[in-house]
């Protein structure tokens, strides 16, 4: 198999958990193959870079094999090779969101929570004594 259409390697790469998840990402421009836009059948080559972004991150990996068969994880982590800063890139981003501080506590207006509720209660039943 000398190619592959780009929506069936994302798929049995396990980057997309349908190809049709693979195929409307592709049509939003979230992924590009050697640096440019494609179509959803754009046929894929070993060696080829594939740039796909997924949430914040984007990730970059090198295509090592082709297969249009969707198997175990570990057959599906041999189709590529990430790149290094990619690498680097989605842990820095995992590192930030783990110290990232938590929505609710900079939460400044909006509704109250249950703690909130009762010192409420508590305030209004000494007022009304």
């Amino acid at each position: 198999m000398d190619s592959l259409r780009i929506d069936k390697w994302l798929w049995a790469a396990r980057f997309y958990k349908t190809r049709s998840l693979a195929t409307e990402d592709i049509h939003k421009g979230r992924v590009e193959v050697n640096a440019q836009a494609i179509k959803p059948a754009r046929e894929l080559k070993v060696s080829d870079t594939v740039a796909m972004r997924q949430g914040p991150v984007t990730r970059t990996v090198i295509v090592k094999a082709l297969s249009a068969q969707r198997g175990p994880a570990p057959v599906a982590q041999q189709l590529y090779e990430e790149t290094v800063e990619s690498r680097q890139a989605r842990e820095h981003a995992a590192e930030q969101r783990r110290l990232g501080t938590e929505p609710a506590h900079s939460r400044e207006a909006g509704r109250p929570t249950k703690r909130d509720r009762r010192e409420i209660e508590k305030v209004r039943s000494e007022l009304d004594l």
